[in-house]
């Protein structure tokens, strides 16, 4: 069935209104250097919004019509889409949020081609000018504030969750929200959703007028997890890594609710961070948390840690089952301990500089079957190190899965074919076959085809 479709024109709304002409130039032109496909990709997710579509290669595929355009007038500019999601739109006008993240994307596209790629000041190859990279961007897109208290909570979590587990997640965020916390997710649907649409109504409770709801996503998952309405500050970080970098680095604390093979790649990445002997001493407040019904998922979670990572790194986190004011009140004292440590160093509350991040956490890494099936997985190494490749692996399934060219790179060559330690391959098997089992790995009522083979 053929999908409903808008045409329309659009100012700006809330950024970037006007541009020179070599940028729109830039955005306009269709060659491999051109932005024009990153552009139509991310804006065609932004659209996208509120449709139950996990699939980067589908989207595509099903508005092939759509078009954007930047038109240059005398006062600014406007955007010109052709063949539109209809359900961006009420009553002919582009819904006002989706707007705000549809010039968001200009905004964070424009910034990083001109001011990042290329440029001496930002070396993407050394950990120190990656992390520059990332403040430059945030600060750019006017979520770094100087003058703030710590009270962002960055929450992780599957898209694809059950009723009861993203209605708890909802209970987490109005919990959080009564305590004047802000919420920080990946920006799409299920628990990225749940916690923010819960602080909304804690807020307006609270009387809290500048409630804030950070969405930051990069281009490959954007179109599997379009941005949520309730998102007021969206950032497009130019890949995977980056985005974590700006989760940890701008978050005071992270709560994980169930979820797949991405919700897997966080965990790893934060803890390969907080693993680091640098880092030893850093209070960062991270808590798993579900009800009832996901105390076996956590209790797995738990289990893979211990057996891939050992003891040391199960004590970097708390799992609270089925109570989502522990959780809350959990959250506020361990940011209040951040507070006081970044006070003790002189370090900022809006950006945290004194957190080690290593080169393996920071080079994308890209998910090719050579890069894949040449992975180090085996216990020979620091534990960091194996978080590090671990997440990668993590990484290239969420790939394989969702985005356009990871999908099309399975129906080329096959398999991912994934190898290691028997030590290290059993306890990965079980994880991704407990997500499949769940359902966790797609949306609901879709069939799971695995991009992967464990080689043990």
């Amino acid at each position: 069935m053929k999908e409903p479709t808008v045409d329309a024109r659009i100012s700006p709304e809330g950024h970037l209104a006007v541009l020179s002409k070599a940028e729109v130039n830039k955005l306009l032109d269709t060659s491999r250097g051109g932005l024009y496909q990153l552009l139509h990709n991310c804006a065609l997710a932004v659209l996208n919004c509120g449709n139950t579509l996990d699939d980067g290669k589908e989207l595509l595929q099903r508005y092939p019509s759509f078009s954007i355009k930047v038109i240059q007038e005398e006062r600014g500019i406007k955007l010109e889409v052709i063949g539109a999601p209809a359900n961006a739109f009420v009553d002919g006008e582009m819904i006002k949020g989706i707007k705000e993240h549809l010039f968001a994307v200009l905004r964070d596209i424009i910034y990083v081609s001109d001011e990042i790629n290329d440029n001496p000041k930002f070396d993407l190859k050394n950990s120190e000018g990656v992390t520059n990279a990332v403040f430059h961007i945030l600060r750019n897109a006017n979520v770094i504030r100087h003058q703030t208290e710590p009270k962002l909570v960055v929450c992780w979590g599957g898209h694809s969750i059950s009723r009861e587990e993203y209605t708890y997640s909802k209970d987490v965020g109005y919990q959080i929200g009564l305590r004047d916390m802000n919420i920080c997710t990946g920006c799409g649907p299920g628990a990225m959703k749940g916690p923010m649409k819960g602080a909304t109504i804690s807020h307006a409770k609270q009387r809290v007028n500048d409630g804030h709801y950070i969405g930051i996503t990069e281009p490959g998952i954007i179109a599997a997890e379009s941005p949520n309405p309730i998102v007021n500050d969206l950032v497009i970080l130019p890949d995977i890594e980056k985005r974590l970098e700006a989760f940890v680095r701008t978050g005071h604390g992270i709560i994980v609710f169930p979820g797949g093979a991405g919700t897997a790649e966080e965990i790893l990445y934060v803890l390969g961070i907080l693993l680091h002997p640098d880092n030893v001493e850093m209070p960062f407040p991270l808590i798993f948390t579900g009800p009832k019904s996901a105390e076996d998922y956590f209790k797995q979670i738990n289990q893979f840690i211990g057996d891939t990572l050992g003891f040391e790194a199960q004590q970097r986190y708390k799992i609270i089952i089925d109570d989502s004011e522990r959780v809350a009140r959990e959250m506020k004292a361990g940011i209040q301990q951040v507070r006081t440590f970044r006070k003790s160093k002189g370090d900022a509350y809006y950006f945290n500089w004194l957190l080690k991040i290593s080169s393996e956490f920071q080079q994308p890494f890209i998910p090719t079957h050579k890069n894949m099936a040449s992975l180090k997985l085996n216990k020979k190494q620091q534990c960091h190190q194996l978080a590090a490749n671990l997440r990668q692996v993590f990484s290239g399934i969420v790939a394989g899965n969702v985005k356009d060219e990871g999908i099309r790179a399975i129906e080329k060559h096959g398999h991912f074919m994934i190898s290691g330690e028997a030590e290290i391959m059993e306890p990965v098997d079980q994880l991704l076959q407990a997500f499949v089992k769940q359902h966790r790995m797609k949306l609901a009522g879709k069939i799971y085809i695995p991009c992967y083979k464990i080689v043990k």
